[in-house]
């Protein structure tokens, strides 16, 4: 199976300004805004072209964000509020780059591969008795050569996605399987359902290929057991992952027809983790009974005290893996759902152009007559040099204030943080995750200060859409 999130269409609402306070005068009036950071726009705001900047609110944007790329851009950003990222995803021990994507082995593959050592030994020692304590060494490579099939069934999600212009970043191999991120969802049903259904498809094909390859070996020989294992387990990879639940690829290939027959991408989403929950109570309770009945390859009559507990924990794991994921799937939806209503310029702060050299007390008497909100320190030809962090301000007391120069409290700008008033959604999220800090400066395609843009104010934005029911 693959984690890459769900997927909706924005809600319309109603896109109303709400008016910026000013910048506090005094510490004491602004303790409670101490959390908030700056932001800048040019005071010259035209007249026939309203400039002040609108809190967040729910917007109709059904269109994509704008197509416009800062000089921070990298990367597609996963839908989450803006926050640090290292510029490598980690994850445990990085086995290669297949097709340039990293692949990691976590830790939990070591648990599983002791386990599949040790359960596949206990069946070469009544199968194979003359392997001795070397049946442990083929059931390492037992567990070896099927964890190599499952990152077959994994980079046959990478190359569609890459196939279909996604960005993948990065496959992990882990306790129960493996997971390709796919950091953005198809762009229709159809290669929705294709992305997922490769993967169990080449898990198929990997089974038919182990059939194939066991007609010409004995059976009760080391070759011959190994191949059986491997053509069962692959089979058994296939079928699991083609239950109609998400987050199993099944439950995407759901997902799709659903998206299919109602031209909605969230129903699909909500449809197919509904069926994955279901599922998850279908596994903790169907799977224990199964393998007391002998419907799993057992007689049933053997099944000790020890064999039933092992049969509940296993259930339960799975049917918390599948329910959490479901559950998972779904917030990504109405993330996604909602990241268009996060604009760079609905939520731009309005701000006063001023010198290094002013007093922090008159800028801030300028910013409260024009009711704006940040301060951004410029030359003497108006470029922007930086900007003045709000938290600087707030720890200065007021009666220091006409002796600090607005230059002391600024922070210097870089490339990264000069950001598109155009930017919205993914675009916006991805230029902030790109280059992490409190304020950017917010500018229009011809280079004219437009504001000044808080991550706090982004964040907030976020959780407030997050809050809203989807449509």
């Amino acid at each position: 199976m693959d984690v890459s999130g769900g997927s909706g269409q924005p809600r319309p609402g109603d896109d109303e300004p709400t008016e910026h306070p000013a910048v506090p005068p005094a510490p004491e009036d602004a303790a409670d805004d101490s959390a908030r950071q700056t932001g800048a726009q040019d005071a010259d705001d035209r007249a026939d072209t309203p400039r002040r900047p609108e809190a967040a609110t729910d917007t109709d944007t059904g269109a994509r964000p704008t197509e416009h790329r800062s000089l921070a851009h990298s990367g597609i950003a996963k839908g989450e509020p803006p926050q640090p990222r290292p510029k490598e995803p980690g994850g445990g021990i990085l086995m290669g780059r297949p097709f340039g994507v990293p692949v990691y082995v976590a830790p939990s593959w070591f648990l599983v591969a002791a386990l599949i050592t040790w359960v596949f030994g206990g069946q070469l020692d009544r199968v194979l008795p003359e392997l001795g304590a070397a049946r442990y060494l083929v059931s390492l490579f037992f567990a070896v050569a099927f964890y190599t099939s499952v990152l077959v069934h994994e980079l046959a999600h990478t190359v569609a996605a890459i196939r279909f212009k996604l960005p993948v970043r990065r496959i992990q191999l882990q306790f129960f399987g493996g997971v390709s991120e796919i950091e953005k969802e198809a762009e229709t049903p159809g290669r929705e359902f294709v992305l997922a259904f490769v993967g169990p498809l080449l898990s198929l094909v990997l089974a038919g290929v182990f059939y194939l390859a066991m007609q010409p070996v004995e059976p009760r020989s080391v070759p011959g057991v190994l191949l059986a294992g491997l053509m069962i387990s692959n089979l058994i990879v296939a079928i699991f992952n083609l239950l109609p639940g998400l987050p199993l690829d099944g439950g995407r290939m759901l997902r799709a027809v659903v998206w299919k027959i109602t031209g909605k991408p969230m129903s699909g989403t909500v449809a197919a983790a509904w069926v994955g929950r279901a599922l998850a109570v279908a596994v903790l309770i169907g799977l224990p009974l199964m393998n007391q009945s002998g419907a799993l390859g057992g007689d049933g009559t053997e099944a000790n005290g020890m064999d039933t507990v092992t049969d509940a924990l296993l259930a339960a794991i799975l049917a918390a893996i599948i329910w959490t994921g479901a559950g998972n799937s779904l917030r990504m939806a109405r993330l996604r759902e909602h990241l268009p209503e996060l604009r760079a310029r609905t939520l731009t702060r309005r701000a006063v152009p001023v010198q290094t050299d002013t007093p922090l007390s008159e800028a801030l008497r300028r910013a409260n007559a024009a009711g704006a909100r940040a301060l951004v320190v410029v030359d003497a030809e108006g470029n922007p040099l930086s900007l003045v962090r709000e938290a600087a301000i707030v720890g200065v007391p007021e009666h220091r204030r006409p002796w600090v120069a607005v230059s002391g409290l600024a922070q210097d700008l870089t490339d990264g943080m000069r950001v598109s008033a155009e930017l919205a959604g993914e675009d916006l999220l991805d230029v902030l995750r790109a280059t992490p800090a409190t304020e950017y400066l917010v500018v229009e395609e011809t280079g004219e200060i437009y504001g000044v843009l808080s991550a706090a104010d982004v964040e907030r934005a976020f959780v407030r859409a997050m809050a809203r029911p989807s449509a």
